[in-house]
This record gives C-alpha cells, structure tokens and sequence, in this order.
C-alpha cells in the first residue's frame, strides 16, 4: 500500500517540490492520483473534492458511492508504490516540479472545470504571473503558409503586448504561434498530452526547451507517460482553460481545434476564429466557429485584445483621454465576455468595493449592462448613445 505518513511523504517529494504552503501529505497523495487516473476523471475529481486528496486515497477500498465503486476497476490496477516512485524519479531527471491547488504557481483559471480540473499538475520551467491575460492560440497541423503566416504576427503582436500565448506545441499553427511569442521576447506556455519529459513531437524537442527557459510546459499526466488519443481531447480543456480568449486560427472540418473551441464555449471563454480563403479546406473548420459558435471573426491582434477587454474604446471627439478610476473600470471589461465584480476589481487594480460602486454609475449611464447571471460587460458605443439619446 501506498505510505501516506507526512515523513514519508516529504522524503518521497524531495526534488520536486519546494517550500509550498500545501502539506506534503496533500502532494503526495495527488501525485498518486495523477498516477492512478486518467485526465478529467469526474469521479476522482469529485471524490477527492469532498475527502481532500489523502483521505479520498485512503478510502477507495472501503467507498459506498456508487461511482467510486465503478471506478475501482480502473484504478486499482494502477494503485503500485513503484510506478508512483518511477514518476517521482523521472521528474527529478527532468527538472520537474509538482504544482498542486493552492500553490502560488497553481493556475487557478483551471479551477472554473470543476470536478474535471487537473488534481495536480507537472511543470517544466519557471512558470508564468498567473494574473497576466492570456490567449489560446491554436489550429491544424497540417497548416498552410497563410495559417501559419496570421498565427505568427497574432502571437508575436499579443506576446509584445504582455499577454501570455497558450498552445499544444504541435507542428503547424501551434509550433508557429510558440516561436513567434519566443522571437518577441514574449512568454508563451505549452500544454502536453503526454509526461514533461516525453518531449512530443520529438521534432519539437529544442521549441518545448526553450518554453520552459522563459515561460512552462505542463502536464497532468506525470512523468513517463505516453501521449494517447483521449489525452490530447483532455489535453484541450486545460488549453481552453488556461485563457481569457479562445482563438482558431486555422482548422479544417473536423479538426482537433474545433474540440478546443467546443471547451471554451463550455467554459464561457472568449472564442474567435481567422477566416480564409473560402475555397480552403483547411479554414472549413474556422468558418464553422464563426457560423455555429457565435465566434468572434478575428483578422489582427487588436480584435484579439478586444476580445479579452485589454483594449479601450477610444474617447469621444473633443473628450480628452483620462486614466481615472472609470477608464480602469471600463478596460478590464469585455462587450462579449461578462465578467463578475470581483474580476473586474482584480483586473482593473481597484477595491471591489469602488469597482461594485463604479458599475453602479457606469449602468446608470449605459456604458455596461449586467447579466442575468449578474455578470458585467460593456455596451458597444453606438448602443450606449443610443440608450443616453433614447
């Protein structure tokens, strides 16, 4: 059996973990269970969820739920003190780290896909600021010089701007999208299907390091794990996760991207897509975000900006441009993505108290609207003077 004892536990994570605020015994026990599942298991999620991830651990024998009953058969099998051990070693090979909930490294947007977020994560490399705005860029392997061409100049122009650039490190348009974040000077992070120190594609082995060197490359799988089918759909959610925007930049009918995209309207995540040529069968895929998904039609970085509420609305004619606590206000809000309060004041830097006070005003005047949900966005400007006039 698995020891779960703290000693035991912090002699085991020597290498891989540093001074954490999560306890030892909690890591450990979610590096087992990122041993002993596959990604996005439900019931795992649920059930470590309601114990914490030690007692769920000790209990799986003597469970009474249902799905926890199911769901011995499948990871009991993989319930072996060595192959938890093996992880542990190849991560310290690789110079690896285990990032848990709770951990300042812990991307916490991950946390908005439930019982279906990662238990623990591996990373390679330094990490990114969690708080800085990021974008999914991804699209087809079997890209064209346009695909690839677009990808570049958004990734290195969003990359230039300070946001952090999320892709699969895929040949093609995700590869693209890496190096040009790289060629900025930019931070740009990868998410993997298979063990940090399976580099894969193996072509991409030097692009996957020089990730790590300026930004990460993680994965929920643990070290020494292969890449499979259902890991890389898995792999997505975490991609579509990880952002404030979702963008296609090229995909074909039935791509791979379109299971990304379908995530980031799942999570209610910003989507857009590049149009091409309509006579391309590799932007099939595009055009079908745009048409069935409600996708914003994305042709520069500055839509991109949009998007995520990175970009102001100029100020009226004869209005002269301010930074007040208003303009802050109205910049961390989106006309297409709502946004609660409480985002919206760590976006903008203000007290949520002053933010909840400014969105008050700023409805009284029409220049955001809220949600049924209660969630806020902005009021395009035609329609705001249309309300003021009105």
């Amino acid at each position: 059996m698995i020891a779960l004892d703290a000693a035991a536990a912090t002699a085991a994570l020597r290498g891989v973990r540093g001074a954490e605020a999560r306890a030892a015994e909690d890591a450990y026990a979610r590096a087992v269970w990122s041993v002993l599942v596959e990604p996005g298991d439900g019931t795992a999620g649920a059930f470590v969820a309601e114990l914490g991830a030690a007692e769920a651990l000790r209990h799986i024998a003597d469970s009474t739920d249902p799905g926890v009953q199911r769901a011995r058969a499948r990871w009991m099998p993989r319930l072996q003190p060595g192959a938890v051990e093996a992880a542990l070693d190849a991560a310290r090979r690789c110079g690896a780290t285990l990032v848990v909930p709770g951990d300042a490294a812990w991307p916490s947007r991950l946390d908005d896909l439930g019982v279906h977020a990662p238990i623990a994560l591996w990373r390679r490399g330094a990490g990114a600021d969690a708080e800085r705005p990021a974008v999914a860029l991804v699209g087809a392997r079997a890209s064209t010089a346009y695909g690839e061409g677009v990808a570049a100049d958004l990734a290195a122009d969003l990359a230039g701007a300070g946001v952090t650039v999320v892709s699969g490190a895929a040949y093609g348009i995700d590869g693209a999208c890496h190096r040009a974040a790289l060629s900025t000077g930019g931070t740009t992070v990868a998410f993997l299907a298979g063990g940090v120190d399976r580099p894969y594609p193996r072509g991409h082995e030097g692009l996957l390091a020089q990730i790590a060197a300026t930004g990460a490359v993680w994965s929920e799988t643990p070290c020494g794990s292969a890449p499979t089918k259902w890991r890389f759909l898995a792999r997505n959610r975490l991609i579509a996760a990880m952002a404030d925007a979702v963008v296609i930049v090229e995909a074909g009918w039935r791509s791979g991207s379109l299971n990304t995209a379908a995530h980031a309207a799942t999570l209610g995540r910003a989507l857009g897509a590049v149009p091409g040529p309509v006579t391309s069968a590799a932007s099939a895929g595009c055009h079908r975000i745009l048409r069935e998904f409600d996708g914003a039609c994305v042709t520069s970085s500055a839509d991109v900006l949009e998007m995520i509420g990175e970009q102001g609305a100029p100020p009226p004619a004869g209005e002269q441009a301010r930074t007040d606590a208003t303009t802050r206000l109205l910049d961390a809000l989106s006309p297409r993505t709502g946004r609660t309060s409480d985002d919206v004041a760590r976006r903008s830097g203000l007290a949520p108290e002053e933010a909840a006070v400014l969105l008050g005003f700023a409805e009284l005047e029409g220049r955001v609207l809220r949600d049924d949900d209660g969630a806020w966005r902005t009021v395009h400007r035609d329609a705001a003077e249309a309300r003021r006039t009105g």
